[in-house]
């Protein structure tokens, strides 16, 4: 599976690097973004690429063109990719490998959201710390339109963000929802006009590339125990972190820049 630095039309994720923000943007427009297997497949490698550059400090996901983010899964690839209990283990597989690869990253996420939000496509976003979506935004899980049974996790991880009357909403009626009432269930953290999507969601992860990246990874280590079942913690990764900031340069030139009254210059060390 190949990964693109440069964007070319053919290539079914894109992965480029500005300045300390590394980008993934699925590629599909075509389909909405749909998801195929070799999505899946490349975005995991995409991620697992930016996990070990020590240069990236913010991660973005994003969707090619303006219709869509990521509209579920692309149902054309199904007879192929998911004819056989085999085939649907495969398939299966990499989309779980895609989502612990993204809810491990330690580095901060931003999901930038314009047009259609569905299904997969959301489970996506919201594997991302930070969600940022144009008003013309739309959302729906349509599991019950189909026939589909969503899996305990999926649930649990839509449940710890938007509780359980609005679970019950999204999968119940499976409707759409516009961007208002995303933002209403907590959803997505902010809706902007889609002419300054990009206004907002660059400026904002360069404001977070900026920061010291140690002090980002310790809290980033608390978020991701945080999002698994209490029985499950593991405090003395965020113990660690902490530490190691304490232990680090960048806390030594942070205090010495605010004496200074100058802007830090953080290395990660």
């Amino acid at each position: 599976m190949a990964i693109q630095e440069a964007e070319t039309e053919h290539q079914p994720i894109l992965v480029d690097r500005r300045g300390h923000i590394g980008v993934v943007t699925f590629n599909n427009p075509a389909k909405h973004n749909a998801m195929s297997l070799d999505m899946w497949r490349g975005a995991r490698e995409a991620v697992a690429s930016f996990a070990d550059d020590d240069n990236i400090r913010c991660v973005v996901f994003t969707g090619a063109g303006n219709k869509a983010f990521v509209a579920g899964a692309d149902i054309s690839k199904f007879e192929n990719e998911r004819s056989s209990v085999t085939h649907i283990e495969a398939y299966n597989k990499a989309v779980s490998e895609y989502h612990r690869s993204v809810q491990n990253l330690m580095k901060p996420t931003i999901a930038r959201i314009d047009g259609y939000c569905i299904g997969g496509g959301l489970a996506i976003a919201l594997d991302a710390d930070i969600r940022i979506a144009s008003d013309d935004s739309r959302y729906a899980v349509p599991a019950a339109k189909l026939g589909i049974g969503y899996v305990f996790e999926g649930i649990r991880r839509l449940y710890d963000i938007v509780g359980p009357a609005f679970v019950a909403e999204i999968f119940y009626t499976a409707r759409q929802f516009d961007a208002e009432e995303a933002r209403i269930m907590g959803l997505v953290n902010r809706v902007v006009p889609k002419a300054e999507l990009d206004d907002v969601v660059w400026p904002l992860a360069e404001r977070i590339a900026g920061n010291a990246p140690l002090s980002v990874q310790a809290v980033k280590a608390s978020l991701i125990e945080l999002a698994k079942p209490q029985a499950e913690w593991d405090l003395a990764k965020p113990e660690a972190a902490v530490r190691k900031c304490f232990d680090s340069n960048d806390y030594k030139e942070g205090r010495t820049a605010f004496m200074e009254k100058r802007k830090p210059v953080f290395t990660a060390s």
